[in-house]
C-alpha cells in the first residue's frame, strides 16, 4: 500500500470513529434515563442530556472528573463494578447538588474479556415520587361517595326557591344533563347530591370532580384514563379514568368552566357519543354515566371570549337550573337560620334556641357575598363566642357584621348606580325584614308578631300574602 493510500485509510478510520462517537451520543441522548460512562481511570468519559437535566451538573463540570463528582450519598457504582467485574441492579442513591433520588443499574464494560470501563443507567425516583404524591393529592380532591343530601335538606319556603327545587326534582326523573349555576356558596353541590339521590341511579356511585383543583396536565388522564406507556410514569397496565370508574352512576363536574379547551373536546364526545378514548389509546370505550355540571361563571360570556366551546355549552345547557343567591331569599332567612342552628348545635354541643330580634335584623341587612356558606360560617363563629349557658344568639355575638358596612347592591351593567334600589323597593325590603324578625321573635305566633310590629293581625296577613311569606305553621325557633 502506498503512503498516499495509507493516509487516506487512516483519515477514513478517524472519520468513521468520529461518526460512531456522534451516533453513540445521539443514541444515549434519545433516552429519558440517566446514562454515564467512565474509563479505566475512574473518570467520566460520557454523559447524556438526561444526566445533566436530572442531576443538575453540566457536561463541562463532570467530563474528565472522578466518577464520584456527582454523588451526594452512597458509593460510586462505576468504581464498584470495575473492581468486582459484576453488574449491580437497583441500588438507591442520591446524586447532584439537589440530592435527587435515583435507582442505579451499573455494569462493567468488557471488550473480548478485557475491562475498558463501566456504564451506569439510572432512573429518577424523585420525579416518580413527586408524581405519585401529586396523584394522591388529586385523589383527595376527587371524592367517590354516595349522596349525603336529599331534597329534604334544601330549605325552600319562598316561591323562587320552591320553583328551583321543583325543577331539580323533575330533572332527577331522567338522565338528562343538568347545569347548576349560581354564585359560590349557594348550594350547587347540595343540589347535585339531591338530584342523584332522587334518580334511578341512586344506588350507583356519585363522583365529584373539582375541576379548578386538578392541574391541566393531569385532568385529561384523570377523567378519561390512559393506556400502558402513554407517558413517563404511567402504570404498565394503564389506568381507568373517572368516567369508567363511575359505572352507571353520576359524575359531578364542579366548576366546569375551568376545564381546558382540549379536554372540553373529549367531554363533548362523552355527552354526544356516550363513549371515551383513553389518553394514548385509539379504542372507543362505551360509558353509561349521568353528568351534572356546575359553574359560578357566566358560561355564555366564556363562549364569546373563546375559553369555552359553544357546542359543549349547548350540550350541558340541556336542563339549566339557576340557584338564587342568599340576598334574594330574604323570605326564607329565618328558616335557614333555624336549620343551620340545629345543625351547628349538634356539631358543637351547644343549645342555641333562637336568634334575637336585633341579631336577626343585622343578619338580614348583610349582603352575603358568600351566600349560605358564609351564613353558616358566621353563625358557627358567633356560636363559639357564646357562653355554654346562653341560648339566644344576640347582636353582640355578631361583631363581624356590626362593624361591616353593607355592600352596595349590584347594578345592571350600564345603569346608573342610583337606580340599583328604588325608594319603594328599599321600604319593602325593610318591611319584609321587620316582619320576618318579628315572626322569629314571636315563635311564629302571628298575633304576638302583629303586636310587636304595631299593626293588626289582619294587616299582618295582608303583608304576608304581599311578600309571599309562607310560615306553614312551623316554629321559626331552633328545632328541638
Amino acid at each position: 500500500m502506498t503512503e498516499k493510500s495509507e493516509g487516506k485509510s487512516a483519515a477514513l478510520t478517524v472519520e468513521s470513529a468520529e461518526e460512531a462517537k456522534l451516533m453513540l451520543e445521539a443514541i444515549i441522548d434519545a433516552t429519558q434515563d440517566i446514562i454515564s460512562v467512565a474509563g479505566l481511570d475512574g473518570r467520566l468519559l460520557l454523559v447524556n442530556q438526561a444526566y445533566t437535566r436530572v442531576i443538575g451538573l453540566s457536561k463541562a463540570e463532570v467530563i474528565g472528573q472522578p466518577a464520584t463528582v456527582d454523588i451526594s450519598e452512597g458509593e460510586s457504582m462505576h468504581l464498584h463494578v470495575m473492581q468486582t467485574r459484576e453488574p449491580v441492579v437497583g441500588v438507591p442513591m442520591q446524586v447532584g447538588p439537589q440530592k435527587r433520588e435515583v435507582i442505579v443499574n451499573a455494569a462493567p464494560v468488557l471488550v473480548q474479556g478485557e475491562l475498558k470501563g463501566s456504564v451506569i443507567v439510572a432512573h429518577d425516583v424523585s420525579e416518580i415520587r413527586r408524581l405519585t404524591e401529586e396523584l394522591k393529592r388529586i385523589k383527595s380532591l376527587v371524592r367517590k361517595m354516595q349522596s349525603r343530601y336529599t331534597f329534604a335538606d334544601i330549605i325552600a319556603v319562598g316561591a323562587e326557591m320552591s320553583d328551583v327545587v321543583a325543577a331539580a326534582k323533575r330533572s332527577a326523573e331522567s338522565s338528562v344533563t343538568v347545569l347548576l349555576s349560581g354564585e359560590s356558596g349557594t348550594g350547587k353541590e347540595l343540589f347535585a347530591h339531591a338530584i342523584h339521590h332522587a334518580s334511578p341511579r341512586r344506588n350507583e356511585p356519585l363522583i365529584r370532580v373539582n375541576c379548578t383543583a386538578i392541574p391541566e396536565t393531569l385532568i385529561e388522564s384523570e377523567l378519561f384514563g390512559y393506556e400502558a406507556g402513554a407517558f413517563t410514569g404511567a402504570l404498565k397496565r394503564g389506568k381507568k379514568g373517572l368516567f369508567e370508574e363511575s359505572g352507571h352512576g353520576t359524575i359531578f363536574l364542579d366548576e366546569i368552566g375551568e376545564i381546558p379547551l382540549h379536554v372540553q373536546a373529549k367531554l363533548l364526545r362523552v355527552l354526544q357519543e356516550k363513549e371515551i378514548i383513553r389518553v394514548g389509546g385509539t379504542r372507543s370505550i362505551p360509558v353509561d354515566i349521568r353528568v351534572i355540571a356546575a359553574t359560578n361563571r357566566n358560561l355564555w360570556e366564556a363562549v364569546q371570549q373563546g375559553s369555552f366551546r359553544e357546542d359543549l355549552y349547548y350540550r350541558i345547557h340541556v336542563f339549566p337550573i339557576a340557584i338564587p343567591p342568599l340576598r334574594k331569599r330574604r323570605d326564607e332567612f329565618a328558616y335557614l337560620v333555624r336549620h343551620l342552628l340545629t345543625k351547628l348545635n349538634g356539631e358543637y354541643g351547644r343549645n342555641v334556641a333562637k336568634v334575637s330580634n336585633e341579631a336577626m335584623a343585622l343578619l338580614l341587612q348583610h349582603d352575603w357575598p358568600g351566600n349560605v356558606r358564609e351564613l353558616e360560617n358566621v353563625l358557627a363563629r358567633s356560636m363559639i363566642s357564646m357562653q355554654f349557658s346562653e341560648t339566644v344568639l344576640q347582636a353582640a355575638h355578631l361583631p363581624q357584621l356590626a362593624q361591616t358596612e353593607r355592600r352596595p347592591a349590584k347594578t345592571t351593567p350600564g345603569a346608573p348606580a342610583c337606580a340599583a334600589l328604588t325608594l319603594a323597593a328599599a321600604v319593602e325590603e325593610t318591611e319584609r325584614a321587620a316582619i320576618l324578625a318579628a315572626l322569629q321573635a314571636a315563635g311564629n305566633n302571628k298575633t304576638l308578631a302583629a303586636k310587636h310590629l304595631g299593626i293588626t293581625v289582619r294587616n299582618l296577613y295582608y303583608k304576608l300574602e304581599k311578600y309571599r311569606i309562607t310560615t306553614g305553621g312551623h316554629d321559626i325557633e331552633c328545632e328541638k
